[in-house]
């Protein structure tokens, strides 16, 4: 057992190396007290509960790259000793049994802000500085805490532009923090810990996550890499086709942002720079900046939320008629509506665990309002499809779109998915790469073939109802139905 002081560095949601304030005390700590540090990640029931199918693949691949990066850094020191410590269970349990079998003096960690992992820290936080060691965490994965921006009142934000506003008013956000140049790490023997196949993240019951591998590379430098290329090749476009998905336009920076791979300070700054070297590109800077902001958001109204995913900010929704259509859910999920736009979503989702925000908006929109299928259903399947699905920015963006949430579109603004479709994806080249069956289909019909005259849809190949269905529902219809199921709802609350 080794007698020199331990600092643990806890790593959860913050998977890499750089710009890591509670990493960076760690190795400070350790430096001033002759000790070493000891990385650790628990897969507990916290964590392990926010997870789903495509998220945990994520997850084994940015862990890996996070041990790897620890590897190169204990390359630098004079003894090799092992890296990332993986663990499974109770997090508080497993940190007990870790400072009951080496010299911990220290504990370390970034802070997270749902209900589930603030009271979890709070009950560890109070335990461990009790028994006297130190214990520290460190604002890293927000710009601004949820409990510093507060209204003129002094109370929380419900509203995004007064949200967005008063963060302006606070002093930049801080200078992005350099790696450590090396770690010396603790070389104790610890019996619990587990293999990373162990952690059994990997996607079941079928390997689906080929496409997923082929459109993103999980960890640190793919994150570094992700956001290079969004600066100097796509942001120039960004405020004026950010919401084109025929067009690759957008940063998709969110799910390295998800497992903290990168920080929204290296982000923002990013953008910063690059709206100082080019000051004519201002507006489109700004713009990418401000949806950095929609994520601060998001994070802001989860930690006051009593329960973001399941109960409606706005309470007459508990009062609203869901149906419980079973196919046209299903048809839904498999990218089978008969409405083009949100087939072509849908079925990139499956194969890439990811959707472009737009058309996030517009597949949200018709199961909640044209189906009535209840939000907390697309959120679970985006929970479990998203590879960048977290506790805010999903449950906030589904209460947003079901009209429940804060600064949530009113539930009567429902998305024509046609006009949708034609507005955003005018040529119809992001149906036809998700949605082959209609890749012959006339510019003027691709986002409504069932208006095509037989004779056009035979000269396309489409059988509607065979090659591809008819519409789950009519358009006027969904709509007219949404409308009088807000009224209903109204009513019943009133």
């Amino acid at each position: 057992m080794t007698q020199r002081p331990i600092a643990i560095m806890w790593f959860r949601n913050d998977l890499r190396l750089a710009d890591n304030p509670a990493l960076r005390a760690a190795v400070k700590w350790a430096s001033e007290h002759d000790g070493a540090v000891l990385p650790v990640f628990i897969l507990d029931p916290v964590i392990d509960g926010q997870l789903g199918g495509a998220t945990r693949w994520w997850l084994e691949k940015s862990v890996s790259a996070l041990a790897q990066g620890i590897d190169g850094l204990a390359a630098k020191s004079p003894t090799k000793t092992p890296s990332l410590r993986l663990f499974h269970g109770d997090a508080h349990g497993v940190l007990e049994t870790i400072i009951g079998s080496c010299n911990v003096k220290a504990v370390f960690w970034n802070r997270l802000y749902d209900k589930p992992s603030t009271e979890r820290d709070t009950d560890i936080k109070s335990a461990l500085s009790d028994r006297g060691l130190t214990c520290e965490s460190f604002k890293a994965n927000l710009l601004f805490e949820p409990w510093e921006v507060k209204t003129g009142n002094g109370t929380d934000f419900k509203v995004y532009s007064p949200f967005w506003r008063a963060c302006q008013k606070f002093p930049p956000p801080r200078t992005p923090i350099a790696a450590p140049d090396t770690i010396a790490l603790c070389d104790a023997d610890l019996g619990d810990e587990v293999s990373l196949s162990a952690l059994d993240l990997g996607p079941k019951p079928f390997d689906w996550a080929g496409g997923l591998a082929e459109r993103f590379t999980p960890g640190e430098q793919g994150a570094k890499d992700q956001l290079f290329d969004f600066i100097d090749d796509r942001l120039v476009d960004y405020a004026d086709l950010r919401d084109r998905p025929d067009r690759r336009v957008t940063s998709e920076l969110s799910p390295h942002l998800r497992f903290g791979e990168i920080s929204p300070y290296q982000v923002w700054h990013s953008a910063n720079h690059y709206a100082d070297a080019h000051p004519a590109q201002g507006k489109t800077a700004s713009k990418f900046m401000s949806e950095l902001g929609w994520r601060e958001f998001a994070h802001h109204i989860l930690f006051h939320a009593k329960d973001l995913r399941s109960v409606p900010l706005q309470g007459q929704f508990a009062h609203f008629p869901w149906s419980e259509d079973q196919d046209a859910l299903e048809r839904w999920q498999k990218g089978q509506t008969g409405f083009p736009i949100v087939d072509a979503g849908m079925r990139e989702l499956w194969h890439t665990g990811y959707m472009h925000n737009r058309v996030r908006m517009i597949v949200g929109s018709v199961l909640v309002k044209h189906l009535l299928i209840h939000w907390r259903a697309g959120l679970a399947w985006f929970d479990d499809t998203l590879v960048d699905a977290c506790p805010a920015n999903n449950a906030f963006s589904w209460q947003w779109i079901g009209g429940c949430g804060a600064d949530a579109a009113p539930y009567f603004r429902i998305f024509n998915p046609v006009l949708q479709g034609e507005k955003f994806d005018p040529a119809g080249d992001y149906v036809r790469q998700w949605v082959p069956e209609l890749r012959d289909m006339p510019e003027q019909y691709i986002h409504k073939p069932w208006e095509a005259s037989p004779l056009i849809l035979k000269a396309a190949g489409v059988r509607l109802g065979t090659d591809y269905p008819e519409p789950v529902i009519g358009v006027k219809e969904g709509r007219e139905r949404a409308l009088s199921a807000y009224q209903d709802m109204k009513q019943a609350a009133s």
